[in-house]
């Protein structure tokens, strides 16, 4: 046989009973809890009906508890003040960044605006764990049970809420030493026909055609190599082995370059790119330790700069 249900207003009345017990006043738990003492009366004897004796001796002059009473009050003490500890808890919570944090993002997002943080992140707020999943094709967060999304602005759906945290990011053209120590470098966008380029398949299934700029106007190149991939550190890594020219993030071509790795082209080509985006469900209670997240994201944008806005 199952544990018995309570029935409707016990607990209402277990609290009555309590607040008494407390403070051995009617008059003081009806202040208390915000009722009359005529309406504790009521409540304490439907409690007594209920549990089939007397909890309480009451007189014009004082209130104690019965034999009865003082063993109840020690069965429900502790379990009320877990209770209260819960409440207290979850009312404190509400303020403080605490509990475990999913996100997911995309591989060039996680470089360019996890990583450089997370560890300032986890420091400041030492109650958090931070999940991280990534993946290039755009998900239903909230059906994986993620609490944000980062990447390009068309990876969140047109319903979630989007936040900017990082400015418009700059793209880099690159290949190896080794590549054009066997090849003359290109010296505009159309030489990359007779050249290797690492290709590169976007989230959405599509292969990436290479985008650039110069005083004011735009030019699209649909490129042709050996090599396809789905990420740009692939790409970047790929460039570096001497497979061909790869077109990534400014930021995360910065190092390869930096090292002697690799080396930069067309640089006076070089578009703008949107940048990067998390996106949330826009529901009213934004958890504490999201809200945290993004505001360290906002404040500490280190990724190239533009003038212009995106």
């Amino acid at each position: 046989m199952g544990a018995p249900i309570m029935r409707r207003g016990t607990l209402s009345d277990l609290t009555t009973f309590i607040a008494i017990a407390d403070s051995l006043s009617f008059r003081g738990a009806g202040e208390r809890l915000g009722v009359t003492p005529s309406a504790l009366s009521h409540s304490m004897k439907q409690l007594e009906e209920r549990v089939g004796t007397r909890l309480v001796n009451r007189t014009t002059r004082s209130v104690s508890l019965t034999d009865a009473g003082q063993r109840l009050l020690e069965r429900l003490q502790p379990a009320f003040d877990q209770i209260s500890d819960a409440m207290q808890d979850l009312s404190e919570a509400r303020g403080r960044p605490a509990g475990r944090l999913r996100i997911h993002v995309s591989s060039s997002s996680a470089a360019s605006v996890i990583a450089p943080i997370w560890n300032r992140f986890l420091a400041t707020y030492p109650e958090i764990d931070l999940e991280i999943e990534v993946g290039e094709a755009p998900i239903d967060i909230v059906a994986r049970g993620f609490d944000a999304g980062v990447g390009p602005r068309d990876h969140g759906a047109v319903d979630m809420v989007a936040v900017r945290v990082t400015d418009p990011l700059r793209m880099a053209v690159v290949g190896a030493p080794s590549y054009f120590a066997q090849r003359q470098r290109p010296q505009s966008p159309d030489d990359l026909a007779s050249h290797s380029c690492i290709g590169y398949r976007t989230g959405h299934g599509k292969i990436h055609d290479w985008v650039f700029e110069q005083n004011g106007a735009s030019r699209t190149v649909a490129v042709k190599g050996r090599v396809l991939v789905n990420t740009c550190e692939l790409a970047l890594r790929a460039a570096a082995d001497g497979m061909g020219i790869a077109y990534a993030l400014e930021n995360q071509a910065e190092p390869f370059v930096r090292s002697g790795q690799l080396v930069r082209i067309l640089e006076e080509w070089s578009p703008a790119w949107q940048g990067f985006w998390l996106f949330h469900p826009g529901r009213r209670q934004m958890p504490a330790s999201l809200r945290a997240l993004i505001d360290l994201m906002q404040t500490t944008r280190k990724a190239p700069l533009l003038a212009r806005a995106a």
